[in-house]
């Protein structure tokens, strides 16, 4: 199997960076200022990598020893808050927004929360379980402190497309090399949450 430790890092990075600024648009939404929007952004983009980490027994969790995260976080979070109190209100923009970002967070973080998993020797299954929790825990949490129903809890099928998503990376990873497995996961959440996000704007609408 190809090994995808390089990518571990930015991809991340990356995660954290777009839970990030779903949160802090949230945090403008919930009415926060400035430095709310910033803890809920690292509650959020931290929060699935940082459980994963404690099951795995990994300690230091992965971002105490690395300021890289926070480095991103922050910055990300403030930026995030500004140009969400320049979007227009009541039209449903901020939610739109959040909710496509919240769907790439999810699709980025169970991936990589997979890769952290078997990298740790941990069954494919329990892997795949690692990696539902990295990609949910985050929204959750953010939500929860926002005095919000989770995703997870709603039938939006938040969670389903994490565990069905992260299955069908485990099971191509040994079929083809790992990368387009990887690529082809990704987009099979990212589009399934889309569809589903889709389909419950246009039942509100009705």
């Amino acid at each position: 199997m190809e090994d995808l430790s390089f990518i571990i890092l930015p991809l991340t990075l990356l995660a954290t960076a777009v839970m990030a600024a779903s949160a802090s648009i949230q945090a403008h939404r919930a009415e926060m200022d400035a430095f709310g929007a910033t803890v809920l952004a690292i509650a959020t983009g931290m929060g699935g990598g940082t459980l994963r980490d404690l099951f795995l027994g990994n300690t230091p969790v992965f971002w105490i020893n690395d300021l890289r995260y926070m480095s991103v976080a922050i910055p990300v979070a403030l930026l995030g808050f500004l140009l969400a109190s320049r979007m227009p209100s009541g039209n449903g923009q901020r939610l739109n927004v959040l909710l496509h970002l919240d769907a790439i967070g999810l699709a980025l973080f169970t991936l990589t929360g997979i890769q952290v998993a078997l990298s740790a020797g941990v069954h494919p299954m329990m892997a795949i379980v690692l990696g539902c929790i990295t990609g949910t825990a985050g929204g959750m949490i953010r939500d929860l402190l926002c005095n919000m129903t989770p995703s997870l809890l709603k039938e939006d099928l938040y969670a389903t497309i994490s565990l069905i998503g992260g299955g069908l990376f485990v099971a191509l990873s040994p079929l083809m090399a790992e990368t387009p497995a990887l690529a082809i996961s990704f987009t099979s959440m990212l589009l399934a949450r889309i569809v589903v996000l889709a389909r419950a704007r246009i039942a509100d609408a009705t």
